[in-house]
């Protein structure tokens, strides 16, 4: 039997999208829990209060992050979560999840370190079971 991840975030502000990737999720049983974020800010200050009460937040195994977006995007939540990466214990997988196929996005995503790869829009099936299982 597969392992099932604890905890998947999604970071994005596309309902129709975040509403597929969760039955998706949901109905493969790939994650028992999937926390969704709007905007950069409110998984931002997740993050850091899960620095701050370990015991009672569960940090997600994946984070799918997309770039665009209000209040804060993918690229300066990319900028302040590299600051405070280095203080969350657990490990955390993140990708960037992005309709953009501009090179120079991809490349400057790949090249962030906390990055683990760039997703085009839409994401298959296949790609989900690779990384969730």
């Amino acid at each position: 039997m597969p392992h099932i991840m604890k905890s998947v975030c999604i970071i994005d502000d596309d309902n129709m999208y975040v509403n597929l990737v969760s039955k998706i999720i949901e109905i493969k049983r790939l994650s028992e829990k999937v926390i969704v974020f709007n905007n950069g800010k409110e998984a931002l200050d997740f993050f850091i209060d899960s620095i701050e009460d370990t015991k009672e937040k569960i940090v997600p195994q994946v984070v799918f992050l997309d770039l665009n977006m209000p209040i804060m995007d993918g690229w300066e939540f990319l900028r302040e979560f590299t600051k405070i990466k280095h203080e969350i214990s657990e490990k955390i997988a993140l990708y960037v999840v992005s309709s953009s196929i501009d090179s120079r996005d991809i490349d400057r995503a790949k090249s962030i370190e906390v990055v683990s790869d760039y997703l085009t829009k839409p994401i298959k099936l296949d790609d989900f079971e690779k990384i969730l299982v």
